[in-house]
């Protein structure tokens, strides 16, 4: 395939993605958006948690909410961590605990009943995203998934599951920062107006 053709598909396929998305998913971001305004209207947190690019959407997302989302809107900071933040809490836990709780751990620790936790993983399959999904469901957190292919294991621990419907890697994480941009862009349109 000639690199326009390959250029024109990758387009075609994120357009499909954002349509499909546009028809099918406005029910399921409304219910994430009332997770995350009853969590910061309650004085809970936000919490983000994926690997590699999904580890770089975690920290983009709870940084929107920290610092700002759009410069023409002034608020007050919202609290949001991004699990994947802290160099030494992420080795400490994979060399004591293993790879797998490397998230459960300090969700254990920080996380509080009435909190959100983003679970992100394109696959829906990540055992260490799965083992935080399991330890926020018990803590009585509220869970949303942004998940790719069929959702895999993680669908089924989230109360909110936004299911990317493609195994390519980036056409999911394209859409799972659009996905994240609106709820966050939601969010903060509701807790401003009062």
């Amino acid at each position: 395939m000639r690199q326009q053709e390959r250029f024109n598909a990758m387009m075609e396929d994120g357009i499909a993605l954002r349509r499909h998305m546009a028809s099918a998913m406005f029910p399921s971001v409304l219910r994430a958006v009332g997770l995350c305004e009853a969590a910061l209207r309650g004085g809970g947190k936000l919490f983000f948690c994926g690997n590699g690019g999904s580890a770089a959407d975690a920290q983009h997302l709870a940084t929107e909410l920290l610092v700002r989302l759009r410069s023409r809107v002034e608020r007050p900071s919202w609290p949001a961590l991004a699990l994947t933040l802290d160099p030494a809490a992420l080795t400490a836990g994979g060399n004591d605990y293993g790879f797998e709780d490397v998230f459960a751990r300090p969700l254990s620790g920080l996380g509080r009943q009435g909190d959100v936790l983003f679970g992100i993983t394109t696959s829906g399959r990540s055992a260490n995203v799965i083992k935080a999904l399991r330890v926020a469901r018990g803590m009585g957190i509220g869970t949303i998934g942004f998940l790719g292919g069929d959702g895999g294991s993680a669908a089924s621990l989230c109360d909110v599951a936004l299911i990317v419907p493609s195994s390519e890697t980036a056409r999911v994480q394209e859409a799972h920062i659009t996905l994240g941009h609106a709820i966050l862009e939601l969010l903060e349109d509701r807790l401003i107006r009062t």
